[in-house]
């Protein structure tokens, strides 16, 4: 599912449990920022330390967060989640969040995260072997 210009994407599917469910039967839309959190985890604090990145595990702090909601979530559909990197700073970085459901766009967002020292809970920079795992994630130049 990757789009031209993305060198990568993480992906994964996200289980939607019936309690996530709001009165009108679709999942709620506070229920869509968790699941954003959980592909996140799943991808830097699981997949990019299972590669060797283990400072990607370290607490980081969301300082922005934007979600577009296209379409209702439903219970029982399987819910395929994309994430890749829009922009990469010196201390921060964003995450771009898709979501795709029965082959159709239903949310999509982006949380701008900030690396934190483990002991001090302070701001960091972000390391170069950080930056070149997140780069792989980036959109590339177009031709």
């Amino acid at each position: 599912m990757e789009e031209p210009g993305i060198q990568e994407r993480f992906e994964c599917n996200m289980p939607l449990r019936w309690s996530d469910q709001d009165m009108n039967g679709h999942i709620n839309n506070a229920r869509i920022v968790t699941l954003m959190e959980e592909a996140r985890i799943l991808w830097l604090n699981q997949k990019a330390v299972a590669e060797g990145l283990e400072s990607l595990r370290c607490p980081k702090v969301v300082a922005a967060l934007n979600v577009e909601y296209l379409r209702p979530v439903n219970y029982g559909d399987e819910l395929v989640m994309l994430l890749d990197i829009s922009r990469i700073g010196s201390g921060s970085f964003t995450v771009r969040y898709s979501a795709i459901q029965q082959s159709s766009a239903v949310f999509r967002g982006s949380t701008v995260l900030v690396p934190l020292e483990p002991e001090s809970k302070r701001p960091r920079k972000l390391t170069t072997p950080e930056t070149v795992y997140l780069s792989r994630y980036t959109e590339t130049e177009t031709p």
